[in-house]
């Protein structure tokens, strides 16, 4: 299977396209209506369609005049007939509307997708970085702090 027919590849591809132009109607089209999402950044869960449109309006949002550049590393996935599962680690670096790269950080995301209305859809994504042992403060830079 090459990138173009990997379900996985492909929404992440869209993920990061969507991203870039801080368009919440395409980032949300990837997911569907009963979505569960365990994100990494302050709330416990996301259940929906509707409360992950609310995350991604104020995400894109409150980047002002700013973009951010994700990129996928390590994309595994694992493809059946109407479900596939896929991990990577994701990398998200703002960027000035000048092109300059602001800030970075790492996490690492797992996918589950199944067919829906002839397409694929993610219906589950969990991201998350592990926490530093001594001090419990999570590592954003994948191998180190």
């Amino acid at each position: 299977m090459n990138d173009t027919t990997d379900p996985v590849s492909v929404a992440l591809a869209s993920y990061a396209t969507s991203a870039l132009a801080k368009d919440a109607d395409a980032f949300v089209s990837l997911y569907t209506e009963d979505l569960h999402v365990f994100d990494m950044w302050n709330q416990w869960e996301l259940r929906g369609i509707d409360a992950w449109r609310k995350m991604a309006q104020g995400w894109f949002g409150s980047l002002g005049d700013e973009r951010v550049v994700v990129t996928f590393a390590d994309v595994t996935s694992t493809v059946g007939a109407d479900l596939a599962l896929g991990h990577a680690t994701v990398t998200y670096t703002a960027m000035s509307a000048e092109g300059k790269e602001l800030r970075s950080l790492d996490n690492r995301m797992t996918i589950a997708m199944r067919r829906a209305g002839g397409s694929w859809k993610i219906f589950h994504e969990h991201t998350s970085g592990p926490l530093e042992h001594q001090t419990l403060k999570g590592m954003i830079k994948r191998g180190g702090a």
